[in-house]
């Protein structure tokens, strides 16, 4: 039986991805000028789902940007070219969270009407993140999803995040959930590598930055096609077909 649904947030039940991608490479044009913003988006692709640290240490080499990021030490107080680097980039990006009416737009909705019902399938609902609390909290807040979990997880909460499975043991552990009953919801080959490997059953529901990767993952037999869903309206049907799907099994 599935006893926990576990909702991942950038790019799952928002399109935050897109605005992540969007920051970082204004970030990038403000360090270098030269730089064309739409080859940093593309480049945020394979990086989906990853730490702030990780995406901003790939960005600075692949773009060579580390000279000018070193010229933004004393402005972040920092001794790391990454950390200036996002110091940049969240301000941008901040902009875009107190955008209210911009988050909204990028709200995947068939995945937020799943999860305002979620109790309903009588079912514990948790949030595993690699936001940071702050970026989460105010995510929710727009979507006026702030209450709708019993359990929220952040890149704050745990040592390391996706694809490490730490934030999924800490929402099972913390709910009390095994993890065999419980149900995830990720985009990214980041996000359904932490869920696979702390235990959890898990439905992929690519976007435009992961579509590739996710179907990779479908060619190398880490994922089948029934668990992927190309189509977020499908999902509802989906989730509800795998819970009937183990309480018959239990039954038999």
């Amino acid at each position: 039986m599935i006893r926990l649904l576990v909702f991942d947030m950038d790019g799952t039940l928002v399109q935050t991805e897109r605005l992540k991608a969007e920051s970082y490479a204004r970030a990038a044009y403000e360090l270098d000028g030269r730089i064309a913003e739409a080859d940093v988006v593309e480049a945020y692709k394979e990086l989906v789902g990853l730490s702030r640290k990780e995406i901003a240490t790939t960005l600075l080499e692949q773009f060579r940007l580390e000279s000018a990021a070193r010229q933004r030490l004393d402005e972040f107080d920092t001794d790391e070219p990454w950390q200036a680097f996002v110091g940049v980039r969240l301000r941008y990006y901040r902009a875009m969270l107190d955008d209210g009416a911009l988050i909204r737009d990028h709200c995947r909705i068939d995945v937020a009407a799943l999860l305002r019902h979620a109790h309903a399938y009588a079912c514990q609902v948790a949030l595993a993140t690699t936001s940071a609390r702050d970026s989460a909290e105010r995510v929710l807040h727009a979507l006026g999803l702030a209450d709708a979990f019993d359990v929220i997880a952040t890149a704050d909460d745990v040592d390391k995040t996706k694809p490490d499975p730490e934030v999924y043991h800490l929402v099972t552990d913390t709910l009390g959930v095994a993890p065999a009953e419980s149900l995830a919801m990720e985009d990214s080959p980041a996000g359904i590598e932490a869920a696979l490997a702390a235990g959890l059953a898990c439905i992929a529901i690519p976007t435009d930055f992961t579509r590739e990767r996710v179907h990779a993952m479908l060619d190398d037999g880490v994922i089948e096609a029934g668990w992927v869903v190309e189509e977020p309206a499908a999902l509802p049907e989906v989730v509800r077909a795998v819970l009937e799907e183990r309480k018959r099994g239990e039954a038999a």
